[in-house]
């Protein structure tokens, strides 16, 4: 899968179940790490973890292995690690405090 399929895949990954607010970020230039990051919300500790294990599963499906997942514990943001994109879900409350979209946008 290149990355633009990937990023396709994973979004609609992400809408599969529900998950609002998706923002593509394009971080070629302001990262050595990863190319594109998707910024998005879910409703509840639940629905996060949920939207990002959806992600994992599908893509070893898929037969992309993703690199780390961070954050399932608590469920404020998850972080999915797949290589030249990475996927933040996000509680609204998390989303808010750090501000990804500004950060890197």
């Amino acid at each position: 899968m290149d990355h633009q399929q990937l990023k396709t895949f994973v979004i609609e990954k992400i809408e599969d179940l529900k998950g609002r607010d998706i923002v593509d970020l394009d971080v070629a230039e302001k990262s050595s790490v990863t190319e594109t990051m998707l910024v998005c919300s879910g409703n509840s500790k639940r629905h996060v973890v949920s939207i990002a294990e959806n992600i994992v599963v599908q893509a070893k499906l898929a037969g992309n292995q993703p690199l780390g997942i961070e954050g399932k514990e608590t469920g404020d943001w998850v972080l999915v690690d797949l290589g030249d994109v990475i996927v933040h879900v996000m509680q609204d409350e998390a989303r808010d405090f750090y501000q990804l979209e500004k950060l890197w946008g």
